[in-house]
C-alpha cells in the first residue's frame, strides 16, 4: 500500500498543480478524468508497439542501440499515442476554447500514462526507485505533456500555422523524451551530470511554457488591459 501511494503521489501533486494554474476557467472534471483514463489505457497499445520495435534493437550496437530504444521504441511510441489520445479527446470539443487548455489536457493524459508506468516500476523496484522517479520520470512525462499541449493549444487558434504547430506538438516532445531516455540508456556514468542539467532545463522550459500560455489566455487579456489602464492612470 505504501509503495502504491508513493507511486501515485507525484502524479496527483502535478495534476493538482496544473489544475490550479488554470485559474481563469476550470476544465470539467469529466473530461479531466477521461484524459487520465485515456493516458492510462494508452499503456496497452504502447506495450505491444514497443515490444515489436524493441525486437529490432539487435540490429544496432552501442550508442546506436541506445538511440533506437530511446528515440524510436520509447519516445516515438509513447508520445504518438499520447498525441492521438489528445487529438481524439479535445480537438473538436467545445471545452477546448483557450490555448492553455491544450496544456491541461496533454498533461493529464501524460500523467495517466505515467501513473501506470510508475506503479509498475516502483512496485517492482521499491522505495528508492519511487523517490527518484518522483522528481525525474514523472515530472518529465508531465513536461513532455506541457510541451505537446503548448503547441497543440496554439495550433487550435492559429489556423494559418496549424499544420506546422501540430507537427511540433508531436515532434518536439519526441525529441525531448528521446534525449532524456538516451542519456539514461547509454549507461555512461559521467553523463549523469548532463542528465541533471537536462532535467533542470526540462523544469525551466515547462514552467516557461505554462507562463506563456497563461499570459495568452483569452480570459487573461481583459485583466491585462485593465491592469495596464490603471497603471497608466496611476502615473498621471
Amino acid at each position: 500500500m505504501d509503495l502504491l501511494i508513493l507511486s501515485l503521489a507525484p502524479v496527483f501533486i502535478i495534476a493538482g498543480y496544473i489544475y490550479f494554474r488554470d485559474k481563469y476557467e476550470k476544465e470539467p472534471y469529466r473530461l479531466l478524468i477521461y484524459a487520465l483514463a485515456a493516458g492510462a489505457i494508452s499503456v496497452i497499445p504502447i506495450l505491444f508497439v514497443e515490444s515489436f520495435l524493441n525486437s529490432f534493437t539487435t540490429f544496432f550496437y552501442g550508442l546506436l542501440a541506445a538511440a533506437w530504444k530511446a528515440f524510436v521504441v520509447a519516445a516515438f511510441t509513447e508520445e504518438l499515442f499520447k498525441y492521438l489520445a489528445l487529438y481524439l479527446l479535445i480537438w473538436k470539443s467545445s471545452e477546448f476554447n483557450d490555448k492553455f487548455d491544450g496544456i491541461v489536457y496533454a498533461v493529464f493524459i501524460s500523467l495517466g500514462f505515467a501513473a501506470i508506468e510508475n506503479v509498475m516500476y516502483v512496485m517492482g523496484n521499491g522505495v528508492y526507485t519511487g523517490i527518484v522517479r518522483a522528481v525525474t520520470a514523472v515530472p518529465a512525462h508531465a513536461i513532455f505533456g506541457i510541451t505537446m499541449g503548448f503547441y497543440f493549444g496554439m495550433a487550435k487558434f492559429y489556423p494559418k500555422k496549424q499544420a506546422e504547430l501540430k507537427q511540433k506538438a508531436l515532434v518536439v516532445p519526441i525529441i525531448l523524451h528521446g534525449m532524456y531516455d538516451f542519456i539514461l540508456f547509454t549507461g555512461i556514468d559521467w553523463l549523469s551530470v548532463i542528465f541533471l542539467a537536462f532535467l533542470v532545463y526540462l523544469y525551466y522550459s515547462g514552467w516557461k511554457r505554462i507562463k506563456e500560455l497563461r499570459r495568452q489566455s483569452i480570459y487573461n487579456n481583459d485583466w491585462d488591459l485593465l491592469n495596464e489602464k490603471f497603471s497608466q492612470q496611476g502615473k498621471r
